[in-house]
């Protein structure tokens, strides 16, 4: 099954490689809720997103479909194009039951506007 034109999520759109994830960890924002921790860090381009979801969450179908859920949610947030950063997020053990709606209350966190930096 293919997305329509326009609907996919191009790997343009995503943090792969594990240098990337590990220089979020070092110099990232972090955000916390119940379910994830998000991570940001300022982009010049579209933002990308990067998922972590570990075994601890479930096995691979539970993985599989919440990283699927959570590409959606971002994919269809219509401020993403603003954000401005680049987000990893990181999923915590028992967020795959996680239903929708929940799901995108949770990650309007990693949405939120961004306070002023005070650095010069």
């Amino acid at each position: 099954m293919t997305a329509e034109h326009g609907q996919g999520f191009p790997k343009a759109a995503r943090i792969r490689r594990r240098r990337e994830f590990l220089s979020f960890g070092r110099s990232g924002e972090k955000r916390r809720t119940a379910s994830f921790v998000f991570v940001l860090q300022r982009c010049n381009g579209q933002p990308r997103l990067g998922i972590t979801v570990s075994r601890k969450v479930g096995g691979a179908v539970t993985r599989n479909l919440l990283k699927r859920r959570i590409r959606e949610v971002f994919r269809r947030h219509p401020t993403r194009d603003r954000l401005g950063h680049d987000l990893v997020l990181i999923a915590k053990p028992g967020v795959g039951a996680l239903p929708m709606d929940a799901l995108q209350r949770e990650m309007a966190v990693a949405f939120q506007s961004h306070p002023p930096s005070n650095r010069k």
